[in-house]
């Protein structure tokens, strides 16, 4: 069932709210630093674990294989959202990062590709 996907999710959404305002406390920001990613990780450790045996039937592990898979774009397209927001409300230093990391991001392209390419090939 679809429904053991959504707890799933909100399990997993929910530790992750609660670690990363932790991880946000312990080095002193008041925010939640992380917890999307934290959450994400562990909804993928948690569906992909091969050590827990879980008898479910196909329409339950289909469930929980879509909400997985839904998980990832929906937050961090809210994430980056509110990151956008928090970046143009707050100050150009904040953009400017994130234009750097897209700019060494595009840089990068050539030099993974040359280092992923297969050797024996043409």
């Amino acid at each position: 069932m679809v429904i053991y996907g959504v707890a799933l999710l909100s399990l997993c959404y929910l530790a992750g709210v609660i670690l990363g305002d932790l991880l946000g406390t312990l080095i002193g920001v008041d925010a939640n630093v992380g917890g999307v990613g934290i959450a994400m990780l562990l909804l993928l450790l948690a569906s992909n674990s091969t050590s827990i045996k879980l008898n479910l039937g196909s329409v339950t592990a289909s469930g929980i294989t879509f909400w997985s898979a839904m998980y990832i774009p929906i937050v961090i397209a809210m994430a980056a959202k509110q990151n956008v927001f928090a970046a143009v409300n707050h100050g150009w230093m904040a953009i400017i990062a994130g234009v750097l990391a897209v700019a060494a991001s595009f840089a990068l392209i050539p030099v993974l590709s040359r280092l992923g390419r297969d050797k024996t090939a043409p």
